[in-house]
């Protein structure tokens, strides 16, 4: 029997509720773009009613033992661990990824629940030898009060549990503004939260017009810290917003990610690693490889393989486990495929498979490679943020660093190469958050996740995963 897709409502002080107006959206399927349920939207009525409830919640939480705090989260991760197989088909139903990738994804939401409610008990401040006697000197961490924080529909669970379990561990509260595409499973993160036994108006949740969510609760003096995933061009305006009211911020914005292949490369690897990452959840990964740069020797084989892989891969509903693509999110995604396939087509590049939707039902792009697409191509400078490879070729080593830092984007680049030398030279110098080399290593919740430039700035994962959600407080008292 097929799973119902549920109707979602709005989590406010603890209760699920439908929106004071009653207005709802659509949400449809990807893979057969039927409506499949309905979500609430918020306006400004129910946006008030969620600020009340943060700061009734921030006051209550900020009181509880980091160590209490451990216990809860701990109990919210068994209980996300518990439902992975119901929530996998939820998130799948409205999103499209395989099966497979949202139980991955949920997986992963359980682990960062787990680490930062470790973290949360670290959050440890010092004492600083004062230079008179009878002076005491101590820094202490505090939480920065209500957060707000935005996450787009490409990974709803990895990126709600992000914004979610930090500002917990911290002692914070937040609203969580989810995604209109995908809030099924955003509120079933959210349901383990308050099943877990959490106080009223810790965690909200809300839907609706993302500008309109954006500029009320941003502005509003209740909200002390700005957390966002999402595009750059928006990501800019909420930052410059939340400048204005002197809010605290995290942003984790597009990318652009160069992937090198140097000529003493193992290419079994780089072919086996880039073609499994750049296709993943159909290339809807802001940390995806972007733009291939291949050293000469390797090129043409690269190229061929690549083609012949990425040709072999299956597409079509997520539901099926013999897919291993699944649809891009909503329409808007295909008419972003045809339009970077068109221009690159007319100014001379050359398609070596896929490079159409597939299908006439169903937001289904195919994988495509392309070579001979020039610098000034969209794909080239654009974030594709789909399944679309551009393949380069490259001869000497300092071309391909410049190519590498051209654009402003600087989230995270790849590169393969046998030489230790050569690593520790890519290392230091491309410009970017995190640099992988030989393997796919970033994303892991131990580590630095976050960008430089254009791509934003801050990090939701590691130690420095938590310091955004901190204020810090220097007490001097000299004893009489």
């Amino acid at each position: 029997m097929t799973q119902a897709y549920p109707n979602t409502n709005l989590h406010i002080a603890g209760n699920w509720v439908p929106a004071i107006g009653g207005e709802t959206i659509d949400v449809l399927n990807p893979a057969s773009e039927e409506c499949i349920g309905k979500v609430a939207h918020a306006r400004i009525e129910d946006l008030d009613l969620a600020l009340e409830a943060a700061q009734s919640g921030f006051d209550v939480w900020k009181k509880v033992s980091p160590m209490d705090r451990y216990k809860a989260m701990r109990k919210v991760a068994s209980l996300l661990k518990e439902r992975i197989d119901q929530i996998a088909v939820i998130l799948t139903q409205e999103q499209g990824k395989p099966i497979q990738q949202s139980k991955g994804e949920i997986m992963l939401a359980v682990d960062i629940i787990d680490w930062f409610a470790e973290e949360g008990r670290r959050t440890y401040g010092r004492i600083i030898p004062a230079r008179m006697e009878g002076v005491m000197q101590s820094v202490t961490k505090e939480p920065v009060g209500p957060v707000a924080g935005f996450i787009p529909w490409n990974f709803p669970i990895n990126q709600g549990v992000r914004k979610i379990a930090s500002a917990l561990a911290a002692g914070c509260s937040i609203i969580l503004k989810g995604a209109e595409e995908t809030p099924a499973s955003t509120a079933a993160l959210v349901k383990c939260f308050a099943d877990a036994g959490l106080p009223p108006g810790v965690v909200n949740l809300v839907y609706g017009v993302p500008s309109e969510i954006s500029e009320y609760l941003i502005s509003n003096p209740i909200i002390r810290k700005v957390t966002f995933t999402g595009s750059t061009a928006v990501g800019k305006q909420l930052a410059s917003l939340a400048g204005a009211h002197m809010k605290k911020v995290t942003m984790e914005l597009g990318g652009h990610a160069p992937a090198i292949v140097c000529e003493d490369a193992d290419i079994d690897v780089a072919l086996n690693v880039l073609v499994d990452n750049k296709f993943r959840n159909a290339g809807q990964v802001c940390v995806a490889p972007t733009r291939f740069l291949i050293h000469e020797k390797h090129y043409n084989n690269f190229v061929n393989r690549f083609t012949d892989m990425a040709s072999k891969i299956t597409v079509g509903d997520g539901m099926d486990s013999s897919n291993m693509m699944g649809p891009l999110a909503h329409n808007r995604r295909i008419e972003a495929m045809e339009g970077f396939v068109s221009d690159a087509i007319s100014r001379g590049a050359k398609i070596t498979t896929g490079g159409q939707r597939k299908g006439n039902k169903g937001y289904f792009f195919e994988p495509t490679v392309l070579t001979d697409v020039p610098i000034d191509a969209r794909m080239m400078n654009e974030e594709p943020f789909g399944p679309l490879a551009p393949i380069s070729s490259f001869t000497d080593f300092d071309s391909v660093i410049e190519e590498a830092n051209r654009l402003d984007y600087g989230l995270a680049s790849y590169a393969y190469t046998s030489s230790a030398k050569t690593a520790e030279i890519i290392g230091s110098s491309i410009e970017s958050g995190m640099v992988s080399i030989n393997h796919h290593g970033i994303a892991l919740i131990e580590t630095p996740f976050g960008g430089v430039k254009d791509s934003g700035y801050g990090s939701e994962g590691g130690k420095e995963g938590i310091e955004g959600y901190l204020n810090t407080k220097f007490i001097s008292h000299k004893t009489l």
